[in-house]
C-alpha cells in the first residue's frame, strides 16, 4: 500500500496493524468513529528515535510539516479542580494554552500536563500521543486548520509509527470541538 502522503517504505491499513498500537488507539481504530471508513486510517512505520517533529520532517521530508499535527495534553486549574484536555494543532504552529485553551476550559490557569500525567491518563507513550483513543471524558480541542487538511500525519500512541487520517476524521472523533485560535 502507498501512503496518501509522504514516501514511507512501510504503509498499511491501521486495522491490519493493531498489534503495533497501544490498547486505547487499537480499540478506537478497530471500533471506528463518526462514520469514517476503517481503511481511511493508515499506519506508517517510522523510526522511534526521530519521532519529534523537527527530526521527523528533517528525515522524512519537509513537506510533511504542513500535513502533520501534534497532540498535547493540557491541565487547566481552577481552585482545587484540574481539567485535562487534549489539543491538536498543525505542527508548524503552537497551542495557545494561556489564551484559547484556558478560556475554553473556563480555568484560571492552564499549562502542559506533566509527562507522567499525560502518559498515565492516555495509556500512550510520550512523544506519540494521538487524539485517536483518548479518554472519552476529556475535551478534545482541534484547530480548524487540522480538520481542513486533506490528510494529517499524527502519532500512533507510540513513538514508533504514525497514523495518517483525513483531517475531517479527526473532527469526527468523540468529544472533538473545533476551536478558532487554538493554533498560533
Amino acid at each position: 500500500m502507498r501512503a496518501p502522503l509522504g514516501t514511507f517504505g512501510d504503509a498499511s491499513p491501521a486495522a491490519d496493524r493493531l498489534d503495533l498500537l497501544t490498547t486505547p488507539v487499537a480499540e478506537a481504530v478497530a471500533g471506528g468513529w463518526g462514520g469514517i471508513p476503517a481503511e481511511s486510517v493508515v499506519y506508517v512505520d517510522t523510526d522511534p528515535e526521530i519521532a519529534d517533529t523537527a527530526a521527523f520532517v528533517a528525515h522524512y521530508g519537509p513537506e510533511l510539516l504542513d500535513a502533520s499535527a501534534n497532540c498535547v495534553v493540557v491541565a487547566g486549574k481552577r481552585g482545587g479542580d484540574t481539567t485535562l484536555a487534549a489539543c491538536v494543532v498543525l505542527s508548524r504552529t503552537r497551542v495557545d494554552v494561556n489564551g484559547a485553551v484556558r478560556k475554553h476550559l473556563g480555568t484560571r490557569k492552564a499549562s502542559f500536563a506533566p509527562m507522567d500525567v499525560a502518559v498515565g491518563g492516555t495509556g500512550m507513550e510520550y512523544g506519540g500521543i494521538t487524539p485517536v483513543g483518548l479518554p472519552s471524558a476529556w475535551p478534545l480541542l482541534l484547530d480548524p486548520a487540522v480538520a481542513d487538511t486533506e490528510w494529517v500525519l499524527i502519532g500512533s500512541g507510540r513513538r514508533r509509527g504514525k497514523l495518517i487520517v483525513p483531517g475531517k476524521a479527526l473532527a469526527a472523533l468523540p468529544g472533538a470541538v473545533l476551536l478558532d485560535g487554538l493554533g498560533v
